[in-house]
């Protein structure tokens, strides 16, 4: 029995359920540090999502540990000496603590990224030079996350068996056969095990097998590991085909090429200054929450509050998906992310349009802001892709003669404050008619205010609430600037928000309300008003802009000329498709109508919701809708048009994505 015990094979396997143990530990304690976004989840269910988990462990272990396995199971009798056994120990401590490691960090970035971190990471920060410093703050502000990995490495180093068996006696003719085999049988179960099941109709499992066992997108993030999505995602193509209708009736249901017809005269020569508020989710803004208690969830932006009483609004705006970098590419050029964020794809060096591009032709100068370090996010090589022609960041910034090195947060970028007011400035030295788009920082982790404002504004209940009213504090001098400025009068101001951040209700902690943005649409005579019935994405915003503008050639873009709305109330009849949105709920793609809401995998519904209805989410009407037997049930009729609609933009996208054809030039 004692050899039993001590045989590498069973050392092995010991060793291997000791950190599956583990890993269920670290998604357990993921769970409990994240109850306030995981907050209708049964004990069954949080019990189906632990046993679903082990799946993606053990496959992920396997990986990791392939080497371990080989040196352990190696049928030679060196494998005994000490020195051996002691590498094959320290090579198992070290590779699952940077599993473990990279696991509990995502317990803090899950937060704010909504998804399990993949390969794309890396690309997304590479240009990045402060990414030291704002690890070591995040090991510091979520301290508790950091004690918990240390205590998880420390049972880790404790509890790995290393001794096996020394006194095997077997000779030659038994020994190296049976380890051999053994070795074999070995090699054979790990392949099941990262396949993920047996069978030759079983394919690899994948990121999205961990819908399996969830009920909503965001509880995929338990399912999963972080080592697992990053293995996962280091050869992933993002963009397959899926060819669900021929070419030539792919254009009568859905074509991303406007054929614009000119509308508007007048706003040929009107300014165009487009506002993305970082992580100002519609939670934090107390015009879109009046039933909400003022001053503890929301209401955390007095002025721009003062603004959107004057504007266009909607009462559905969303953004396309949940990072920074996904929202210039949907703001600016009317292309959604989808999958993979189309900054860090192998397509990000395809030809794209803009809306600089489309304005510049008519004779508008065009600009982007972003006040951090040039380069960073990618920002300033979209921007420079996409047609703009000159782009001020914080190099530009800090050429000026009132700049200071103070003006810097410390983290991320110049305070918005300081940039704002150097955003205003460089304007009025600009040429009418002008293009301009500022991308605001300071609401961002590690939601800190400059020490003069400290105690200013309400803390609330989040952290990012008083960087939330530093922001809107900031954009009311940019506007007290701006007034007095000849060209004020003659501008269009949108705003807008990159992406959601932390939420505390839960009217907004479902798979509608992480996507809430403002977006809004403001004239200084007044002349946008209203909240408006029909949903509204980032990808909108482009082409509406050009459509109040009167542009009259064609153009390339995802999204929808809505402008025929600013003006109006009026509503066009849910059959209209051009009133539907798109964006995407890792893994799941979401379409909007103005009542409902459809998610897809890329082959079957999984759910159907009206929202209007139901806004906490809570009842599917899938089954009920798709087997009602009335074709002519209202809703259910909806439902498949949208879902016609929603294959059609997903192969647009896919093909045009993979044969680089995103300007109408590429057509």
């Amino acid at each position: 029995m004692n050899k039993i015990w001590h045989h590498p094979l069973v050392v092995a396997m010991s060793n291997l359920l000791l950190i599956m143990l583990l890993y269920t530990l670290q998604r357990l304690f993921f769970y409990y540090t994240n109850t306030d976004i995981f907050t209708d989840i049964s004990t069954t269910h949080l019990f189906e999502i632990l046993l679903g988990g082990l799946r993606f462990d053990l496959t992920a272990l396997l990986y990791l540990n392939s080497v371990y396995l080989v040196l352990l199971l190696l049928p030679f009798r060196f494998r005994a000496n000490d020195k051996y056994q002691q590498t094959a120990k320290w090579l198992f401590i070290v590779s699952n603590s940077i599993g473990i490691i990279i696991n509990c960090a995502d317990m803090v970035y899950f937060r704010f990224s909504d998804r399990r971190t993949t390969f794309r990471i890396f690309t997304e920060f590479q240009n990045e030079g402060n990414i030291l410093s704002i690890l070591f703050s995040s090991i510091v502000q979520y301290w508790y996350v950091t004690v918990f990995a240390i205590l998880i490495i420390a049972l880790l180093v404790f509890l790995t068996r290393q001794k096996i068996c020394t006194t095997d006696r077997r000779s030659k003719p038994l020994y190296y056969p049976t380890e051999t085999l053994i070795l074999l049988v070995c090699i054979y179960f790990t392949v099941i095990g990262i396949r993920g099941g047996f069978g030759k109709y079983t394919r690899p499992i994948t990121i999205s097998n961990a819908m399996q066992y969830a009920d909503k997108p965001q509880e995929t993030a338990l399912v999963l590991n972080t080592p697992f999505t990053l293995m996962k995602s280091v050869e992933n193509t993002p963009y397959r085909n899926p060819h669900y209708f021929p070419k030539e009736q792919l254009a009568t249901i859905f074509t991303p090429i406007i054929e614009q017809k000119e509308q508007n005269k007048e706003g040929k020569s009107t300014n165009v200054v487009i506002f993305i508020l970082e992580s100002f989710s519609k939670e934090y803004i107390g015009f879109y929450n009046p039933d909400l208690q003022q001053n503890t969830e929301t209401g955390f932006t007095p002025f721009l509050d003062s603004l959107l009483h004057y504007s266009a609004t909607f009462r559905t705006s969303l953004a396309s998906g949940r990072k920074s970098i996904d929202a210039m590419p949907s703001v600016l050029s009317s292309i959604p992310m989808l999958i993979e964020p189309y900054i860090v794809t192998p397509y990000s060096t395809n030809a794209v349009s803009s809306i600089a591009e489309c304005l510049k032709n008519e004779g508008y100068q065009t600009a982007f802001f972003h006040g951090a370090p040039n380069g960073s996010m990618g920002f300033q090589a979209y921007a420079r892709s996409a047609g703009f022609q000159k782009y001020y960041g914080m190099t530009e910034y800090l050429e000026q003669d009132y700049a200071t090195n103070h003006d810097f947060d410390g983290t991320w970028a110049i305070w918005d404050e300081e940039f704002l007011k150097f955003y205003g400035r460089t304007m009025s030295n600009m040429q009418e008619p002008f293009l301009t788009a500022v991308f605001t920082a300071s609401s961002h982790h590690p939601f800190r205010v400059p020490l003069r404002y400290e105690n200013r504004f309400s803390k609330g209940t989040l952290p990012i609430h008083q960087c939330i009213g530093y922001s809107d504090n900031a954009l009311r001098q940019f506007f007290q600037y701006a007034k007095q400025q000849t060209w004020y009068d003659n501008t269009l101001f949108v705003f807008t928000a990159d992406h959601t951040n932390r939420l505390k209700t839960e009217k907004y902690n479902n798979a509608k309300g992480l996507y809430e943005i403002p977006i809004a649409f403001y004239k200084p005579d007044n002349s946008l008003q209203g909240k408006k019935q029909i949903p509204f994405c980032q990808t909108d915003i482009m082409p509406t802009v050009l459509g109040y503008l009167g542009y009259d050639k064609a153009y390339f873009a995802f999204g929808n000329d809505k402008s025929r709305f600013l003006t109006t109330n009026k509503t066009d009849s849910l059959t209209n498709l051009n009133n539907y949105i798109v964006n995407y709920n890792h893994p799941l793609y979401q379409i909007f109508s103005d009542s409902l809401l459809l998610q897809f995998d890329g082959k079957d519904i999984c759910a159907i919701y009206n929202y209007k209805a139901d806004p906490m989410l809570k009842n599917n009407l899938k089954n009920s809708l798709l087997n009602d037997s009335s074709d002519c049930a209202p809703n259910k009729k909806e439902a498949q048009q949208m879902l016609l609609y929603l294959k059609a933009y997903i192969q647009q996208y896919i093909s045009r994505m993979i044969e680089n054809r995103l300007t109408t030039q590429t057509d």
